[in-house]
């Protein structure tokens, strides 16, 4: 079964805000980050009931290189971002988001 990907507009801020902090720490970074995360979606693609489950059907994958957890959702034709999480600023703090 093939699903789409959507963000939560909060989780598209929270990628972008990562991307920027990253350039401005190092030109290129930015993207090294944003190659990171296309990586961790593409592997969430394939594989979408891989990542464990964190609370209720939310599942989360994280990073190869970055501190930084994709937090998603399962439903039947999509699958939903719901945040761009570091992995030490407050946890759960997405639990509201759908």
């Amino acid at each position: 079964m093939s699903r789409t990907v959507s963000f939560h507009e909060d989780a598209e801020d929270e990628l972008n805000d990562a991307a920027d902090f990253y350039d401005l720490e190092s030109p290129g970074l930015g993207m090294s980050f944003l190659d990171d995360i296309q990586k961790a979606i593409e592997d969430i693609v394939l594989f979408p009931e891989a990542g464990p489950l964190t609370k209720g059907r939310v599942r989360r994958r994280v990073l190869r290189k970055f501190p930084y957890t994709v937090i998603y959702s399962l439903r039947e034709t999509e699958i939903r971002i719901l945040a761009v999480a570091h992995q030490k600023r407050r946890p759960f703090y997405w639990h509201e988001r759908q």
